[in-house]
């Protein structure tokens, strides 16, 4: 009867045990749906002795749903159907190596506590376990407030929540400032010059190998639910989207049927720089607004950390020495500088980019005009480089870099409108959306930041870098027969004009407003440059 006991309590209380002496790690992914040069997957296999490891995902329903304050959805479908395809494409390649992704669906602070490890008081009434929570660091306030939460959700003494450094190019530990980034330069020429000088890129992190991330027991973990499983995928009405949303074929219209994931980051990767032989010429075709291979489209996968810069950074660093090393491989890596750039300087300023007046406190009158800012956002302001890129944005969540500065300058320097309702449609639409680029880019394209005003003449980009017009015709049907130059500035076209080319301007396509930016000639009635070239202020980071 004794040993009958004796065997029921070791039963028992074997889990208690292993539980005990396997201390648990949930890898919380958030903005960093990748295997390699992933820092929290490090922190992983840095600890040597026994472990469990439990990768989650969490779709919050703050920002999946939701309407902001200026009438658009939070995150658009295109990109909650790339998200969710890169959470499955995660899934897949841990279960690869022996792991599994749990996905919840609901507020993070709410769903992480149910992950912690079970506890067993000491003595002293303390726990003799706890569980490391680790995630990605973040530096803008809307996430800021995730972490908060969480940590206060957190019982305590059960659990430290870990935030670190990921998807930077370089490292934050070693930029060339102070902590607080007080001195950090508010203008990118500087902080490039800088940070090329002092820092080094640090080489990227190999994935795990197999076996070396052990999950948890099953029945240590919470019970599958709607919410909450390793089999679990949200639905369009989870994320507050039309029915047929995450199963709807890409525009064919767009330059790249982008699917989410780090297969299909590393195989983007693999094409651009290997394949197809792309990066020794990128210098001279970056500026492109049709097809493929202009860019590196590699903006998406970084958005969402399925393509690490650093991957990035060495991959370029192995062609210079397989292939060539020119202006071109220097540029790309470049461009991955504006997104440190924005990221660092985001932090410096806080709520400021996110604010009217901006990080300068600039006070402007900025115009209230429902009826012409749904023209900007649907393409039918008249102008036909704004329209072209409008309309692809709407229809595949993509612009080129190109375009974004361009828009941005029009809606907030000539139509003067509140640069907070373009970057707010921005992030709703945008696949490649990230906080500190996209509010960085366009606090920027207000003025907002310091320095020169830079006024994008349009006409003169949309000459410079659509000569033929190609681009327009290709999302301006309506301008299909519309010759260049003409097709930059179809209000120049006689009645005659029109009635050979098969448009009436005012009727088929809109007349464009009157420009409102202060001392300017008007430009869409045959002025010239308008101040500020256009060179490209502000406008990295994105779209590339």
């Amino acid at each position: 009867c004794l040993h009958r006991r004796l065997a029921v309590a070791i039963l028992f209380f074997t889990p208690i045990l292993l539980a005990m002496t396997r201390p648990r790690m949930v890898v919380w992914f958030r903005s960093d749906l990748r295997l390699h040069d992933n820092p929290l997957i490090a922190q992983c296999l840095a600890h040597k002795g026994d472990k469990e490891v439990l990768p989650c995902y969490i779709f919050d329903t703050r920002v999946f749903g939701p309407t902001t304050k200026f009438g658009n959805a939070k995150t658009g479908a295109y990109r909650s159907k790339f998200i969710t395809e890169s959470v499955s494409d995660l899934r897949h390649r841990l279960r690869a190596i022996g792991s599994d992704l749990l996905v919840g669906i609901g507020k993070p602070e709410e769903i992480l506590p149910q992950l912690l490890q079970a506890r067993v008081p000491d003595e002293g009434g303390r726990g003799a376990t706890s569980t490391l929570l680790l995630s990605q660091q973040h530096v803008t306030s809307e996430e800021l407030r995730v972490d908060q939460a969480v940590r206060q959700a957190l019982p305590a003494g059960t659990a430290l929540l870990k935030t670190i450094p990921s998807g930077s190019l370089y490292s934050r530990d070693e930029l060339p400032y102070r902590i607080d980034l007080a001195d950090m330069p508010d203008g990118f020429t500087p902080f490039r010059n800088k940070v090329e000088s002092k820092c080094s890129i640090p080489s990227p992190l190999p994935p795990p190998p197999k076996g070396s991330l052990p999950l948890p027991r099953a029945d240590t973990l919470p019970k599958p639910s709607a919410t909450l499983g390793f089999d679990l995928l949200p639905s369009e009405e989870a994320l507050g989207l039309a029915p047929g949303a995450l199963r709807a074929e890409a525009d064919r219209r767009g330059v790249l049927p982008f699917k989410g994931g780090e297969t299909a980051a590393l195989a983007r990767l693999q094409h651009y720089l290997w394949d197809a032989d792309c990066l020794k010429d990128y210098f001279e075709t970056r500026n492109g607004m049709l097809g493929p291979d202009y860019s590196s489209k590699f903006a998406p996968w970084l958005a969402q950390g399925c393509l690490s810069p650093r991957m990035v950074a060495a991959e370029c660093a192995r062609y210079e020495v397989e292939r060539v090393k020119n202006k071109s491989t220097y540029w790309l890596v470049f461009e991955l500088v504006w997104r440190d750039f924005f990221r660092w300087y985001c932090e410096k300023q806080g709520d400021a980019v996110f604010k009217l007046k901006g990080p300068i406190g600039l006070s402007r009158p900025w115009f209230d005009d429902a009826e012409l800012l749904q023209r900007w956002k649907e393409g039918r302001t008249g102008v036909p480089l704004v329209d072209a890129n409008m309309r692809e944005l709407a229809a595949t969540g993509f612009m080129s870099n190109r375009g974004r500065q361009n828009v941005a300058s029009y809606l907030a320097l000539d139509l003067g409108m509140d640069w907070r309702q373009g970057a707010d449609h921005f992030e709703s639409l945008l696949i490649d959306y990230e906080p500190t680029a996209n509010w960085g880019n366009w606090v920027a394209a207000a003025g907002l930041t310091g320095g020169r005003l830079n006024r994008f003449n349009i006409v003169k980009q949309s000459n410079d870098y659509d000569k033929e017009g190609e681009y327009i015709r290709h999302w301006i049907p309506e301008l299909a027969k519309v010759p260049a130059p003409l097709v930059h500035e179809p209000w120049k076209l006689s009645r005659a004009d029109m009635q050979k080319y098969g448009v009436q301007i005012g009727l088929d396509y809109p007349l464009p407003p009157k420009s409102r930016f202060a001392g300017a000639a008007d430009y869409y009635e045959g002025g010239g440059d308008t101040g500020g070239r256009g060179k490209g202020r502000g406008g990295r980071g994105e779209g590339g």
